[in-house]
């Protein structure tokens, strides 16, 4: 696939990792591509490459390509990490999470939410687990009127950032301090969380 990072050659050593690194990074590879292409496009060559690890190896930690990808189509601890704050100031932190994510990892904990059209089938699981593992769960830690759809709106919100960020690659957006962007942007999102 085009753009995909290739291994380091052959003659150069490559760093041992321990198992859960190594899972770690395949998973990673997987979500970057996934969020890129369509689960059918996507080879475990593809992903090795991109994880920096041969493709038996992950045949070793996933089974398969389908066990790989179930996993890649968890939101779970994405959702831990993002709603990882008080109610009242989590506004503020998903926006900072979304970014730093984006900026530092070059991952999206909620953007392949955006591909699930091109995942045929497969994209069906991505919904159903999307609106469990996040949207759900972010209705179930509000209070007040209408928290599903207050939560769905929240989430919106987010992904319309990863979307600038990421897709779109506002140049605005992708150089503002992180902090002025929270600024701007949390009250908008905390103003679903907390009306």
């Amino acid at each position: 696939m085009k753009g995909v990072s290739t291994p380091p050659p052959a003659s150069t050593p490559v760093p041992r990792r321990d198992a859960e690194t190594t899972k770690s990074a395949i998973l990673r590879a997987a979500r970057y591509l996934l969020a890129r292409h369509a689960h059918t496009d996507i080879t475990l060559k593809d992903v090795a490459e991109r994880a920096g690890v041969s493709p038996p190896l992950i045949l070793k930690y996933f089974g398969n390509k389908n066990t790989l990808f179930a996993g890649v189509m968890s939101f779970d601890d994405d959702a831990q990490a993002l709603f990882d704050a008080p109610l009242d100031r989590l506004g503020a932190h998903m926006v900072r999470h979304i970014l730093s994510s984006q900026g530092e990892r070059g991952v999206d904990p909620l953007l392949r939410i955006a591909f699930a059209p091109l995942h045929g089938e497969t994209g069906e699981v991505l919904r159903v687990n999307f609106r469990a593992q996040v949207v759900d769960r972010l209705a179930g830690r509000l209070t007040g009127p209408d928290t599903a759809l207050r939560a769905e709106l929240a989430v919106g919100t987010l992904v319309g950032l990863g979307v600038m960020y990421g897709i779109a690659r506002g140049p605005r957006v992708r150089t503002a301090e992180v902090e002025d962007v929270v600024t701007r942007y949390a009250p908008v999102v905390q103003a679903h969380l907390t009306p």
